[in-house]
């Protein structure tokens, strides 16, 4: 049988295999299968994921909860929070590369919860969310939100106040917002990504590097905190101290991507920079790409770390990356509208979570070091 599921809906797959395992106490494949409609291999390759999370074990015939005690802990919680039934509405840039993973893990937290995600993604292009969001809200039993709106927009402002404005608690994921004319903070779950373009600038240190380079893919709230945890790190560790390294690159669909990228290397060349760090995945690889066939050997010649960590350890060589801790957002975003919900006067909380570095090959000290 020919497996054509669609990849983008593997987190909603995921959550429904969840909400049943907490609804029935275990799950039989053959159930599973004529509950989702998908081929056995699929169905096979999901139950695996959410066994490597750590979120059920696969048993002869189908699957359990991990252990007793995180069974009665599931069930205490949703019999403490009865009135925790509904649906979170999640709304997000792009049902691509980043976001897939925070949503499985709104998913996976909301059928914890007793709950359920309704998911909208929009795009990076779009100006205003609101009339997304209206429509969200209308939907019923939509008790919450967790959105991840574009912020350099003439309506940002307006979204956010719209979302203060709802009725419903709201948190935002991987992004900073306040609420006019007070500057109020708006509850959110965000990456410390300045912290990893530090883990980053650390590491190459380590490794006897002292001249380095950043190459930004587009800027954005994400890369500007990483070109500010770059800079204090490059300065702490006495990094390129005369002539600091930056780079910013247009999109991959751009003509004269490849273009730039060349004479990004003719840069980092001329400056004696023998390590980058380069956001994002796609970035880092077209970069790799491109001074292999330059005859620049990687890491030998010229060490690179990836930033975002979303299939840097399938290229060859397999890169060092900084990796957000993407699952972890989305479970912490639902968590904080479900607290909202229990208790709507607590204090506004705004988490930071912390990336780490996946060191793997391409990364090693500069030659001569």
């Amino acid at each position: 049988m020919t497996d054509n599921s669609p990849a983008l809906l593997a987190a909603e797959r995921h959550a429904r295999v969840l909400a049943a395992l907490a609804r029935d106490g275990a799950v039989r494949v053959s159930q599973l299968l004529d509950e989702l409609g998908v081929a056995p291999v699929t169905l096979r390759r999901d139950l695996a994921q959410l066994e490597r999370d750590g979120l059920l074990v696969r048993v002869h015939g189908g699957a359990v909860p991990p252990t007793e005690s995180t069974a009665r802990e599931a069930g205490a919680t949703r019999a403490a929070s009865a009135a925790a039934t509904g649906s979170i509405a999640v709304l997000v840039p792009s049902l691509n590369h980043y976001w897939p993973a925070v949503v499985r893990g709104a998913e996976a937290e909301a059928a914890r919860q007793g709950m359920r995600v309704v998911l909208r993604g929009t795009s990076y292009e779009l100006q205003d969310e609101r009339p997304v969001l209206e429509r969200l809200v209308h939907v019923e039993g939509v008790r919450g939100l967790v959105v991840a709106p574009n912020t350099d927009t003439p309506h940002a402002q307006d979204v956010v106040q719209w979302l203060a404005d709802s009725g419903r608690p709201s948190v935002l994921v991987e992004r900073d917002a306040v609420l006019l004319p007070g500057g109020a903070p708006v509850e959110s779950v965000t990456t410390d990504h300045a912290l990893g373009a530090v883990l980053a600038a650390r590491h190459l240190a380590a490794l006897g590097h002292r001249r380095v380079g950043l190459i930004l893919a587009r800027d954005s709230p994400t890369s500007r905190k990483i070109a500010a945890g770059w800079q204090a790190a490059c300065a702490e560790l006495g990094l390129t101290p005369t002539d600091h390294f930056e780079t910013s690159l247009p999109p991959r669909t751009s003509p004269d991507f490849s273009a730039v990228v060349d004479t990004a290397l003719d840069a980092a060349l001329r400056h004696s920079v023998t390590a980058l760090l380069v956001h994002s995945d796609p970035e880092a690889m077209a970069f790799v790409d491109l001074a292999l066939n330059r005859g620049i050997s990687v890491p030998g010649d010229l060490s690179v770390i990836a930033y975002d960590d979303e299939v840097a350890e399938l290229f060859a060589p397999a890169l060092t990356a900084v990796a957000p801790p993407r699952v972890h957002l989305g479970r912490a975003a639902v968590d904080l509208v479900t607290r909202r919900l229990d208790d709507p006067d607590r204090p506004v909380h705004r988490v930071v979570l912390s990336p780490t570095l996946n060191v793997r090959g391409s990364t090693s000290a500069p030659r001569g070091a």
